[in-house]
């Protein structure tokens, strides 16, 4: 039962990041000629070049049918299943939704009426590309995805591996983005598109790696003692303590290793000032910090699990 209950909460995931990505493309990116790489992008460029006769979302279709099928071995069953679904999820969602939300933003909302002499190209792509970024890292956090083009870098980096996944896909998203700017004849539309591809990048990072950073502080300090009694008591974190050897004064060093949240930064700076005024500080950025204090194991643990199933 759990595992039915956890494989339908995945499904709902991808089809709510699936929904905001059709969201993004209806409103901000293909009325406006903006394809930031992938298949999304290529199917935007094809379609105005047909003339807007060939919806966006069957024109996806078509194209990641064979890309799925030459990435199925690289990338296993679960994962190719699940692209699949949010692949033809999107593909639905673009072309359901695209009539009712242009004419949402046309005739209700007065900001995007259609009478403007020039719309706001850098405002669509910085918009467009987060909520895109936003919508395709919750179906990436789900093992899944919404096109071919991440299976297709897989089987590049097989033939050329010189080349990581994410260089081939850099360079897959790039290739799009030049064929924008040529069959738009724009360069402009491409500066865009490469601003728009850049957010969303930004955003799927900020959302899979997260945004709550912590700080790794290392402290050099005769007092190390001292120093490491307050920020135990007074911070409540814990402090290790590395050997290190100084090449300058040929002497043995504790080296104080902690981890704190940004919020307590200024609290460890002042007891390390009060301690010992002629210490050395390093501050570290820290993406994410698992255990005791911060993100616990065991919800980690369990969200690997309900991955699984």
């Amino acid at each position: 039962m759990n595992r039915i209950k956890a494989s339908w909460k995945s499904y709902l995931l991808i089809s709510l990041g699936c929904l905001l990505v059709a969201i993004s493309m209806n409103v901000f990116l293909i009325p406006y000629k903006l394809a930031p790489g992938g298949v999304s992008g290529l199917s935007t460029v094809l379609f105005h070049l047909f003339g807007g006769t060939i919806p966006v979302g069957t024109i996806m279709v078509a194209l990641n049918i064979p890309l799925f099928l030459i990435g199925y071995r690289s990338k296993g069953r679960q994962f190719v299943v699940r692209s699949v679904f949010g692949s033809l999820m999107l593909s639905v969602l673009i072309d359901v939704t695209a009539p009712f939300l242009r004419w949402l933003v046309s005739d209700y909302f007065v900001y995007f009426d259609n009478t403007m002499a020039e719309p706001d190209l850098l405002l669509y792509s910085l918009i467009g590309g987060a909520i895109m970024g936003f919508g395709l890292a919750i179906v990436l956090k789900e093992d899944a995805t919404t096109g071919g083009t991440d299976l297709m870098a897989s089987v590049l980096n097989n033939k050329i591996p010189k080349f990581s996944v994410g260089q081939h896909l850099l360079f897959m998203d790039l290739c799009v983005v030049i064929f924008a700017t040529i069959a738009f004849r724009s360069v402009k539309l491409g500066l865009y598109t490469t601003l728009c591809l850049y957010i969303s990048s930004k955003t799927i990072d900020a959302y899979l790696e997260g945004i709550n950073f912590s700080k790794a502080l290392l402290i050099i300090s005769e007092k190390q003692e001292e120093i490491s009694e307050r920020l135990m008591d007074e911070v409540g974190r814990g402090v290790t303590g590395l050997k290190g050897h100084g090449m300058y004064t040929k002497q043995d060093k504790t080296v104080l290793l902690c981890v704190v949240k940004r919020e307590e930064i200024p609290t460890v700076k002042d007891i390390v000032r009060a301690c010992d005024n002629k210490s050395f500080i390093l501050l570290i950025d820290v993406r994410e910090v698992l255990g005791e204090g911060f993100i616990p194991l065991e919800s980690l643990n369990a969200e690997k699990e309900s991955q699984k199933t």
